[in-house]
This record gives C-alpha cells, structure tokens and sequence, in this order.
C-alpha cells in the first residue's frame, strides 16, 4: 500500500506540470480527509518535488540515460517525487523507492514499470553524490536560467545565490494582528508564529505590510486601493476607500473580508471612470521573484509585466489629485519591473531611507526593497511617489 502522504503529493505534482493548476489549490484537494501529521508530509513532499524539479530532472536524465520530456507524466512525477525524497528528505530508501515503482502501475503504466523500478535504484546509489558535485548556480538551486541571470545582473552573483539558497528553504510564518501575537517584528502589526489563528490573525508578510504602511492614509482621505485583492493590504487602510479588483470572483471574496469604508469595484483600473483620489496604492502584478519560498510553482510559470506595470501606475497617478501621494510595490525581485518602472512613470520620488534604514534598497537607497537572504520575509519593491 501507498503512503498516504506520498499518494497525494504525487496527484499535486501530477496536476501542476501536466495540468498547470496551481500548487496551494491542487493541494487542498489531494489532502482531503488525511490527518495533520500525513497532511505535512504531503506538503513538503509536493511543494519540495516541484520547487527542485530542475535539480531533479538532471538527475533522472543522468542516471536513466533518457530525456524526462519523453517520459510519460505518471512515470515523471513518480521520478521526481521518488529523487526528491532520497536527496532532500530522511524517507527510508526502501520504501521510497517501492512507493515509486508502485505508483507507476497503479497509473497503469506496466510497461514502464521495469524502468522506473531501475532509475530509483540508480539514483538511490549515485543522485546525492551527483547533487553534491554540481557548481552552484541555477541547476542545483533549481531555477530558471533567467531568474539566475535577472539576480545577477542587479545584485551579483553572491548575493543571486544567496537569494536561490533562501527561497528554497521554508518561509518563516508571519501574519498581521491587532493584538501581539507570536513573536514581534520590527513592522508594527507584523508578528512571527507558529500556527495561525484566522480569528486572531492574517497570513501576511512583513514585506507585504510595509507596502500598505508607507502609504499613509488617514481618516477623511479618499484613497484607491488600485490591485486590490486578496484584500490584506485594504483591511490595513485608512480613509475612504475604492478597492479595484478586475476579476469578479476575487473581487467578490475581497468584498466579504472588507470593513464598511471600503467600496469593492470590479474593472480594470485603466479604465476605471474615478478621480480625485488623495492617495492611491499600486500593488501590482509581477513575476512574483520575491516570494518564490512560498508558491514552489511560480518559478516555472513566471514572467515580468513591466509594461502592466507602468500602465496600472500611470492610471493610478491619473486618478489621483495634483501633490498626491502613490505608493508602488510589487513582489518581485527584478530590476526592469521595480526601479525602471519608477523612472518611466516620471513621478516624484519621495526618499523612504530615514523611515525604513534597515530595508533600504543597496543601489537605489530612496527605494526599499527587502531581501528574502537577508531580512527573512518577502522580496517586496516599495516606492513612495507624488503626483504633479
């Protein structure tokens, strides 16, 4: 028989790269009915498996002496699940590798079974090593090329490695709370714990509070909530608010976690038939690069939006009245879609330095940007802007 947990981490793996759902959602479904203790197994498993798939692939087509892009999806996902537990996790080997084997022919692929069952015993004897001999970098880190060059270009390449070994590891678990909860951080609100009360508590990153913080609005101002949902960020807002959301399902899952100063709008904020905003908050979509440790998908489905990105701030800046104040964040780490984006928008920097030293951007100081290596949270861009 199967392990339960193995079993549902190979459907997540299944659905992601034969499917491309997403990884959180394919999990809620292939956990039903399991206990807590197999439900985190499953996790680290699945959301292991897929992060490392690159790493993983290199060792399949090294010690099976076949591409893994032939390979049918079954036998693929069972590979990938079977490498990672022998390299990353204390799995008996035994067991890892009949699970694998055994998972193959219950997909009803028989014929690759005799395959499958050699592949593992290969990599059971040689993948650690081979692991352990790669040079560092994008393969062993498991990434993209693009994301290992996009790092390097702005930051070095120490600090990109830095950045690949950081968002490989478990994300500390932070939330917003009006209570003190856990343990405290230096963003007001912002607390590090273990487990999460939804009664008590929000899942957010630190990073992702800042965004909201820097804005500044207070009671009696008009303020556009530009990119609205999930709606953490709103809940943090002062003011009068219109939320903009242009998909209607997450517009209406926003409207149900909002306070009565909060109106939701369901368009597409460039065309948005508002004005006379006295601020406006432009966390907009990006490539995700800085919170990759927490979506183990997301590095193989991610791509810049720099030109979204200056439209949705040059909408916002549109709407908002002459002297007003515009915070743009995104959740990425990339150069072409952070601080470019600021200078093509020909808006006032307003120098966030003095108020948030430790999170300084290291080239572009009047910026922050913090750095999941070496502030432990998010990767988030953060500019505060005035409009003419």
């Amino acid at each position: 028989m199967i392990a339960p947990a193995r079993k549902a981490a190979y459907e997540v793996i299944r659905r992601v790269f034969e499917e491309e759902a997403y990884a959180d959602r394919a999990f809620a479904s292939a956990v039903e009915g399991l206990d807590p203790r197999d439900r985190a197994l499953a996790q680290r498993l699945a959301y292991g498996t897929v992060q490392r798939a690159r790493t993983l692939d290199f060792g399949i087509e090294q010690l099976g002496k076949r591409p893994v892009r032939k390979l049918d999806g079954p036998v693929k996902a069972a590979l990938r699940l079977g490498a990672y537990q022998l390299a990353f996790t204390d799995q008996a080997e035994h067991a890892v590798v009949n699970d694998t084997v055994e998972l193959v022919r219950q997909a009803r692929l028989e014929r690759a079974v005799p395959f499958t069952n050699a592949v593992m015993r290969r990599l059971a004897q040689g993948f650690n090593g081979l692991v352990a001999s790669l040079p560092e970098g994008p393969v062993k880190e498991s990434y993209p090329d693009w994301i290992a060059e996009t790092w390097t270009r702005d930051f070095g390449n120490e600090t990109a490695l830095a950045l690949m070994r950081a968002q490989n590891e478990p994300p500390a678990l932070e939330v917003r709370a009006s209570e003190p909860v856990g343990e405290p951080t230096d963003v007001p609100g912002a607390y590090v714990v273990e487990h999460v009360d939804m009664e008590r508590m929000r899942p957010m990153s630190r990073a992702s509070q800042l965004s909201a913080l820097v804005l500044g609005s207070r009671d009696g101002e008009r303020i556009l909530d530009a990119c609205a949902a999930p709606g953490g960020k709103t809940t943090m807002l002062a003011g009068e608010i219109t939320a903009v959301e242009v998909h209607p399902g997450r517009a209406q899952s926003l409207a149900k976690n909002v306070g009565p100063n909060v109106r939701v709008v369901i368009a597409d904020l460039r065309e948005l038939d508002e004005s006379g905003f006295d601020r406006a908050l432009v966390d907009a979509p990006c490539s995700g690069l800085g919170v990759l440790a927490r979506r183990p998908d997301l590095r193989w489905r991610a791509s810049p939006l720099p030109e979204l990105q200056l439209e949705l701030l040059q909408a916002a800046a549109a709407r908002t009245n002459p002297g007003g104040t515009i915070v743009y964040s995104v959740c990425t780490l990339n150069a072409d879609e952070n601080e470019a984006v600021v200078d093509a928008s020909g808006l006032e920097v307003l120098p966030l330095t003095d108020e948030w030293p430790q999170y300084a951007h290291p080239t572009r100081p009047e910026f922050l940007l913090t750095m999941p290596h070496r502030d432990h949270t998010s990767g988030f861009f953060i500019a505060r802007l005035r409009t003419p």
